[in-house]
């Protein structure tokens, strides 16, 4: 079992804070599911600046599989970040070398090598989904963000098999009906995340209520990428929905008691004692 995780990468500096750490969408959620123990591929292009040579270096540090992760003349992606509390507050972002960034055939044939590729809204890697699902059966996953009515709902649906969605509400009509909608046109499953509030799954058959770990939050930065993680790594080793559901939440809610968006997955061991000793759950590892 092997994942690739195809798209952004960058830079998230917080100024007033005199931090910042690498990060990206698609490079959380691959650190994230390599520290649970399913081995990782990164498909990106990072910059020719300290920060490219500072992310090439973490994710080495992390162990993934680096044989397609490019560096391109010019500078690594950068957003500049703030907080507002426990959450975070997206500033300006300086695209870099990601504005013109390019899958090639081979990228796209390697990716298509995996057992399942996860991609997300601001990766640019759209147009390669149609190209792994007809060269393998590899299962994709895409993270949306809080994007609902995005173009590329639309344009990726026919090829995604699990879609995460981020919700600033709670379970209502919208949403179920949302997911509903996704997953009777293509998807295999949909998943919404409500933040504190919990999560909601929809199989085709049947809704799953994901519960809430209370945490004693550090702050919020890659909640989500830690759901996505944790609910990829069980579903794609062989566990129910509902149970996919449960480590989602689990991981999530781990993830908010260290700063940035990976810092409290140092393992896969200690990820399981988090999750047993602040929550009392055991996670599907």
């Amino acid at each position: 079992m092997k994942v690739a995780a195809i798209g952004d990468n960058c830079i998230d500096v917080y100024e007033r804070l005199n931090r910042k750490y690498p990060t990206g969408n698609v490079v959380d959620t691959g650190v994230n599911i390599q520290k649970l123990g399913i081995p990782v591929s990164i498909i990106s292009t990072t910059g020719s600046d300290e920060n490219g040579k500072w992310m090439i270096d973490t994710l080495k540090k992390e162990n993934l599989e680096l044989s397609h992760f490019h560096v391109g003349e010019g500078a690594t992606a950068v957003t500049y970040m703030d907080m507002d509390g426990l959450d975070r507050v997206h500033g300006d972002y300086v695209e870099g070398v990601l504005e013109n960034i390019v899958f090639s055939e081979e990228d796209v044939q390697y990716a298509a090598g995996h057992d399942l590729v996860h991609t997300a809204l601001w990766g640019k890697a759209e147009d390669t989904l149609p190209q792994i699902k007809k060269l393998s059966k590899a299962l994709i996953s895409f993270d949306y963000a809080d994007r609902l009515d995005h173009e590329l709902v639309e344009k990726t649906l026919p090829f995604v098999d699990y879609g995460f969605f981020s919700y600033h509400k709670s379970k209502d009509e919208f949403i179920s009906e949302y997911l509903k909608d996704k997953v009777s046109r293509g998807m295999k499953v949909a998943v919404a995340t409500f933040g504190e509030k919990g999560s909601l799954a929809y199989d085709g058959k049947t809704f799953y209520e994901g519960r809430v770990y209370p945490a004693e939050v550090v702050n919020t930065v890659g909640a989500g990428d830690s759901f996505n993680a944790g609910f990829i790594h069980a579903y794609v080793k062989g566990a129910t929905v509902e149970e996919a559901q449960i480590n989602g939440n689990l991981t999530g809610a781990v993830n908010t008691t260290a700063a940035g968006g990976t810092g409290a997955f140092t393992s896969a061991e200690d990820v399981r004692k988090t999750a047993a000793e602040r929550f009392s759950k055991n996670l599907i590892l």
